[in-house]
C-alpha cells in the first residue's frame, strides 16, 4: 500500500505544481495568479509608451561623461602599459645585441 502511495504522489508531482497545493497557502499580499498559462509572449503587442522618461537627461549626461572619463583613463593606462612593454623589449634587445 505503501509503494502505491508513493508512486501516485511521484506521478502527481509531474503535473501539479508546488505554488498550486493548497497546504501551505498563500501569501495574502500576493496578487492572484493569470489564468492564461500559455508560456509564449504575445510577438504583435508592444509595450504602452511611458509616460515619463526612464531617466532625466541631467543625470544621463552625467553618466555619460563619467562613462567617457573612465575610458579615457583606461585607453591611456593600456597605452602607458605598451609603451612600457615596448620600452623594456628593446632594452633587452640592445643588451642581447652587445653580448654577442
Amino acid at each position: 500500500m505503501g509503494a502505491v502511495l508513493l508512486s501516485a504522489l511521484a506521478l502527481g508531482g509531474c503535473s501539479t505544481s508546488i505554488a498550486d497545493l493548497p497546504l501551505g497557502g498563500t501569501p495574502a499580499d500576493v496578487p492572484p495568479r493569470a489564468k492564461d498559462t500559455s508560456g509564449y509572449l504575445p510577438v504583435n503587442e508592444l509595450p504602452p509608451a511611458r509616460e515619463e522618461a526612464a531617466i532625466d537627461p541631467a543625470e544621463r549626461a552625467k553618466i555619460q561623461k563619467e562613462l567617457i572619463a573612465a575610458r579615457e583613463r583606461q585607453a591611456s593606462a593600456v597605452a602607458a602599459k605598451d609603451a612600457a612593454a615596448k620600452d623594456g623589449n628593446t632594452k633587452d634587445s640592445a643588451a642581447k645585441d652587445t653580448t654577442h
